[in-house]
């Protein structure tokens, strides 16, 4: 498929957002110490981030202005749930903010807590499922796309707001390092399986092009087309094999072995100054991720293209 900016700069922009608000309510429902001002930074910059990525994805639309429409198709259309989900979630966030600021009770902070973890994590997951739900993209539909969608969001939110609060002054203990080195380990297998996976040819007849059953026999009389068309260009994307093997490697490296070289260190040493440690992790996981979700839309294949 051809990749898209604005849905790539959507996908890890908003999911960046969320994993944001992830990590900080995962720590405000543990009950761990967190400074007001640290929280309302970070719930601020996720909603900020969230938007952001919200409105880039309305320029993947034909009719931007006709976007409220979707809203209302939430039974039958995850597009139409991550709508939805998206605006629902600013409900707890809001909330929070508003707890947080006015010293609430720590019960009803851990509470609106564990709804924006739910809510951000609901959200992300219908993102995921809009892709994988297509069946006429095999690379979508493989069983990790919706685990990696989270596990990503949750990785690079989790160092962003490690990052925060290492700039804000809090000293930061192993445990968050050893967990940032764990997700990036989990991102490696995950990713090699799913490349492995895609790269295998698809045992499709052309006849699934078309929406035919498989015993049935597509005959071609002449060639679809004389020259490159809208379907050939946007359907079926050509990446040069020797470019996806190095924007893989690029892609893991920005993705686990930067940040776990950065990470190491605030993992060893407990009186290190972890702040531009976790930067350093936080941006280059963020720069895998756009890698990586490039190579997701750039490598994925219509089954349109068996009959082309």
């Amino acid at each position: 498929m051809h990749p898209a900016f604005s849905v790539i700069f959507f996908t890890v922009i908003s999911g960046l957002g969320y994993g944001l608000w992830v990590a900080l309510g995962a720590r405000l429902l543990y009950g761990y110490d967190t400074s007001p001002t640290t929280a309302l930074v970070a719930l601020g910059l996720g909603g900020v981030l969230v938007t952001a990525g919200l409105c880039s994805s309305l320029l993947h639309l034909g009719q931007p202005q006709r976007a409220w429409r979707a809203f209302s198709q939430w039974r039958t259309s995850w597009l139409s749930r991550e709508g939805v989900a998206a605006v629902a979630s600013f409900v707890p966030a809001v909330a929070l903010a508003w707890a947080v600021s006015c010293d609430a009770s720590p019960l009803l902070v851990r509470g609106l807590a564990l709804a924006l973890i739910v809510a951000a994590i609901a959200t992300i997951l219908c993102t995921a499922m809009i892709y994988a739900s297509l069946k006429p993209v095999p690379a979508w539909r493989h069983h990790s796309v919706p685990l990696v969608y989270v596990l990503l969001a949750g990785y690079t939110g989790g160092l962003a707001f490690a990052a925060l609060r290492a700039l804000g002054g809090a000293a930061i203990g192993y445990e968050v390092a050893g967990t940032g080195i764990l997700f990036a380990a989990l991102v490696w297998p995950l990713k090699r399986r799913y490349w492995r996976d895609i790269d295998k040819p698809l045992e499709l007849p052309r006849a699934a092009a078309l929406g035919l059953p498989r015993e049935r026999t597509v005959r071609v009389f002449e060639r679809p087309h004389t020259e490159a068309n809208y379907l050939t260009t946007e359907m079926g994307y050509v990446l040069a094999r020797r470019h996806a093997t190095k924007l893989r490697a690029l892609a893991l490296a920005l993705l686990v072995v930067v940040p776990i070289v950065a990470l190491l260190p605030v993992w060893l040493f407990a009186h290190l100054d972890a702040a531009p440690f976790l930067l350093a992790a936080s941006l280059s996981a963020l720069l895998g991720a756009f890698v990586e979700r490039w190579l997701f839309f750039a490598e994925a294949k219509h089954l349109v293209t068996l009959y082309y």
